[in-house]
């Protein structure tokens, strides 16, 4: 299966928090951290930088 890099990072950031903590009380604990990590990588990409805007782009002179 082809993944792109970003993807590729999440799960490897989901592997290394989860062998941190390699025992978890119950499923909800594991649930938790996942869901929070995801949430956190949710607000870094909706918050960052914008390379172009497609807004700013101004129409040609005729």
């Amino acid at each position: 299966m082809h993944t792109s890099n970003a993807i590729e990072r999440v799960n490897q950031e989901l592997k290394r928090r989860t062998r941190v903590a390699a025992l978890f009380p119950n499923e909800a604990s594991l649930l938790r951290l996942v869901s929070a990590l995801l949430c956190e990588q949710s607000d870094e990409w909706s918050a960052g930088k914008i390379y172009l805007n497609m807004n700013s782009a101004k129409p040609p002179r005729t």
